[in-house]
């Protein structure tokens, strides 16, 4: 990881128990959910509580990747979800038919992916970019400038023009329709 983001907590799992008040996949639209990972080519596929998330890289409840398909049960953080999301929409079409587990081992793509579940999230009815960002603190996402939220505002420049130079969001730095 960079200087910039350092995603998970230092242990590399999901906070056992969640922390309070995290938003989860239960919590959000399911119809808005769909048709936003749609615009993208992807599909999400939900599995029943208690069961195993197929392709998850920190284990459950943390959601996974498996081709064009992002796995996750009712209770994914959400932000979990808009972030394996944003791996596989920042990835050209041949990477994501053969993404199992593990999206990248790039820097970039990682930083991007940070920004970009941030705006997948802005794009959601009822969840909002101060939501996602809030819940990355709670989950334990650390930043050299000490939030996501200050990341996102003022450390994130490389990862802002990344997603530019693919035509995935605005100069504007907003979320560019597919």
């Amino acid at each position: 990881m960079t200087a910039g983001s350092i995603p998970h907590t230092a242990a590399g799992f999901a906070p056992d128990p969640l922390p309070a008040g995290m938003l989860l996949a239960r919590d959000a639209d399911a119809d808005a959910l769909d048709a936003l990972l749609a615009r993208y080519g992807l599909r999400l596929a939900m599995v029943p509580d208690g069961a195993p998330i197929p392709g998850s890289y920190w284990g459950e409840p943390e959601a996974g990747l498996v081709g064009n398909t992002v796995h996750a049960r009712g209770d994914t953080p959400l932000h979990s979800l808009l972030h394996e999301a944003a791996h596989l929409v920042v990835l050209p079409a041949d990477r994501r038919a053969t993404v199992h587990t593990d999206a990248t081992d790039s820097i970039e793509e990682e930083d991007a992916a940070c920004l970009l579940q941030v705006l997948l999230g802005e794009a959601l009815p009822g969840v909002g970019k101060a939501r996602i960002l809030a819940d990355m603190d709670a989950w334990g996402y650390t930043f050299r400038l000490g939030s996501a939220r200050a990341y996102f505002e003022h450390d994130a420049d490389e990862a802002w023009q990344w997603l530019a130079d693919r035509g995935i969001v605005t100069e504007g730095r907003k979320l560019r329709e597919p």
